[in-house]
C-alpha cells in the first residue's frame, strides 16, 4: 500500500479514461516480459507533483486555521471544491458516469469515513497539534489496516506485515512522546486522539472498499465520495460551529483555494497516474517522502522545530510503511 494524503483513496489498478495510461501500462508489461523494468519519466514527474502538492496541504491547513478559519468550515470548503475539480477532470477524460449499486459501499465508506470523518477529526486536531505531527500521524493508516484485515477480511497476515505494524506503532508512541507530553492539557490529548481516530476511520474505509469491490476505479468515484463527505460535514457544522467561517485574512482563502482546487484533486490525479505508470516499489517508496516533505515545509515556513521525537517517530512510521510496501520475490507487496 502507498502512503497518501487524506484526500486520496486507495489507488486503483487502472485509472479511468486515460489512453496514455493504457499505453504506459502496455509498455511496462513489455519491458517486464523482457526482464527490464521500465521507469516512466512522466510517471516520475507525476510522482514528484503528487508529493509536493499533498505535502503542502497540512502546513497550509494549519496556517488557515491559525488565521481564523473554522476547522469544519475549512474541511467542508475543500471537500466541495475538490469534488467540483475531480468532476471536471473526469468529464474532460470522458470517464464521468453515475455509480452502480456495487459502488455504493465504497462511496459511503470513503465519503463518510475516509473524507468526512477524517476531515472533521484531523482539521479539529489542527487547532492543537503541529502541522508536522499531523502529516506523520495522517500516514499511520497502513499500520491499522493490518489487524483490521485479519479481523474482518480474514486475510493471512505474513510476519513481515506484523513487523511493519509493530515498527509503525512504535513510531506513533515515539511521536506522541507519552513521557514528555503535557497530558494535563486536555487539548493536547484530544488532538492526538482525534488524529488516531482519523487514521482509524480511513483504515475502516479501506477495509470496506476492499471487501465490496466497486465496479469503477477509485478516481472515477471521487466526485461522489466528495459529495458524501460534504453531506456528512454539513450537519456537524450546523451543530458544532454554526457561527464559523472561512476566516477573514487573505491567507485563509488562498489556502482553501490551493488545497480545494489544486492540491487535493490534482494531487490525487497525480497519485493515480503515477501508480499506474511506475513499478510498485518506486511509487510506494516515493509516496513515503510526502510526510517528510511536509515536515520540512512546516519547519521552514511555520518555524516548527524538528525535535528528536518528531524525527525519530517519523522515521519509524515511514520504515513501517516501507516494510509493508516492499514487494515479495514475485514482485507484489
Amino acid at each position: 500500500m502507498t502512503t497518501q494524503d487524506p484526500t486520496t483513496p486507495p489507488a486503483p489498478t487502472a485509472p479511468l479514461g486515460s489512453s496514455s495510461v493504457s499505453g504506459a501500462a502496455t509498455g511496462s508489461a513489455a519491458h517486464a516480459a523482457s526482464g527490464e523494468p521500465r521507469v516512466s519519466r512522466l510517471g516520475l514527474l507525476q510522482l514528484f507533483g503528487s508529493v509536493i502538492l499533498l505535502a503542502s496541504a497540512w502546513p497550509l491547513t494549519k496556517t488557515a486555521i491559525a488565521g481564523g478559519a473554522t476547522p469544519l468550515w475549512f474541511a467542508e470548503g475543500r471537500a466541495v471544491l475538490s469534488g467540483m475539480i475531480a468532476s471536471l477532470l473526469l468529464v474532460g477524460m470522458g470517464g464521468f458516469r453515475r455509480p452502480s449499486k456495487a459502488d455504493l459501499p465504497a462511496i459511503l465508506a470513503i465519503g463518510g469515513l475516509q473524507l468526512g470523518a477524517y476531515f472533521a477529526l484531523a482539521h479539529e486536531a489542527a487547532r492543537w497539534v503541529q502541522a508536522g505531527r499531523i502529516a506523520i500521524l495522517a500516514n499511520t493508516t497502513t499500520i491499522w489496516v493490518v489487524p483490521l484485515s485479519l479481523i474482518f477480511l480474514r486475510e493471512a497476515i505474513p510476519p513481515r506485515r506484523w513487523l511493519a505494524a509493530g515498527v509503525g506503532v512504535t513510531g506513533v508512541m515515539v511521536l506522541i512522546d507519552p513521557l514528555h507530553v503535557d497530558w494535563s492539557n486536555p487539548s493536547v490529548l484530544i488532538g492526538h486522539l482525534f488524529l488516531l481516530g482519523a487514521a482509524l476511520a480511513w483504515s475502516v474505509a479501506i477495509i470496506v472498499t476492499r471487501a465490496s469491490r466497486p465496479s469503477q476505479s477509485m478516481f472515477g468515484l471521487l466526485p461522489w465520495c466528495f459529495l458524501v463527505s460534504a453531506l456528512v460535514l454539513a450537519p456537524l457544522i450546523a451543530w458544532h460551529a454554526p457561527q464559523g467561517g472561512f476566516g477573514d485574512v487573505p491567507i485563509c482563502w488562498i489556502a482553501l483555494g490551493y488545497i480545494g482546487l489544486i492540491a487535493g484533486p490534482l494531487g490525487t490525479w497525480c497519485v493515480m497516474e503515477a501508480t499506474a505508470k511506475l513499478p510498485a516499489l518506486v511509487s510506494s517508496l516515493g509516496f513515503l517522502t510526502t510526510p517528510a516533505v511536509s515536515l520540512l515545509i512546516a519547519s521552514v515556513f511555520l518555524h516548527e522545530p524538528l525535535t528528536a521525537d518528531l524525527l525519530g517517530g517519523s522515521a519509524l512510521i515511514m520504515a513501517g510503511v516501507a516494510i509493508a510496501a516492499w514487494p515479495r520475490r514475485g514482485g507484489r507487496p
